[in-house]
């Protein structure tokens, strides 16, 4: 395994006033250099099954992809949490779940203050696009076409746990990838929304997540646009994008 410094570009959204004074949204990029050793990708949810079939298919297309952005990743030196949320039981005993129950203990800090605005899609029905009603826990283990490295990951669905553990192998940056983004990147307990209120710095891998949304709901746009959507949303206002193209180093 070699380690070297990744260098990738963040996206965020401002509010700022056009050249007549009127208020507008305006796409800001940056750059950031971090040693891959520290940097630290979580997968949040992307589990074997769900109970709506669009989520389901759409994590099924996702996965592939997202592997090799993992191995690349972790080749790099970057270190891997998977996050596969309700399904801790599977994975008992096994070292990756040992190494993070291993970390030493930790104070958590207080939350910092953080507005919280709405969502700018309508979620509310459950989000599926195939027509299913939430009504039952389909998944039991992390997608099978992600790879776990028992050698090098970590395994947990707590926030603290991850917390801990991060920050006792120093990691500076966070990036998560995964689904969904309206529910359960934003929401989990090492989801954004946490860790912003942490105070760790965490980006989301854009192009790898995807939102519950229903296009009969408001604001009645394509599932697409509807993540779309809660992407700019929050670039604008909890933390900036990446693309995971900046993530892939050669092998």
């Amino acid at each position: 395994m070699s380690t070297r410094e990744l260098t990738l570009n963040l996206r965020k959204r401002e509010l700022r006033n056009d050249a007549g004074g009127h208020a507008c949204w305006a796409t800001v990029e940056s750059s950031i250099t971090v040693p891959a050793a520290k940097i630290a990708i979580t997968v949040c949810d992307m589990w074997d099954d769900h109970w709506s079939r669009g989520a389901a298919e759409r994590v099924a297309e996702m996965a592939p992809r997202m592997d090799q952005v993992l191995a690349h990743a972790r080749s790099a030196g970057v270190q891997i949490v998977h996050a596969p949320s309700d399904t801790m039981e599977h994975y008992d005993g096994t070292p990756a779940r040992a190494r993070v129950l291993a970390a030493p203990p930790l104070s958590l800090p207080e939350d910092l203050e953080h507005a919280d605005p709405p969502l700018p899609i309508d979620d509310s029905d459950g989000g599926s696009d195939t027509g299913e009603k939430p009504s039952h826990r389909a998944w039991r283990t992390q997608h099978p076409l992600l790879s776990i490295d028992q050698q090098r990951d970590g395994i947990s669905d707590d926030g603290a746990e991850v917390y801990r553990y991060l920050r006792h192998l120093a990691c500076r940056q966070i990036f998560i990838m995964g689904v969904h983004t309206n529910m359960c990147v934003l929401h989990r307990s090492f989801g954004i929304k946490q860790m912003v209120r942490w105070g760790m710095d965490i980006a989301l891998v854009r192009d790898l997540t995807d939102t519950m949304y229903n296009p009969a709901s408001s604001p009645y746009v394509s599932h697409e646009e509807g993540t779309r959507l809660v992407v700019e949303f929050i670039e604008a206002f909890w933390c900036p994008t990446v693309h995971s193209a900046g993530l892939c180093c050669p092998l």
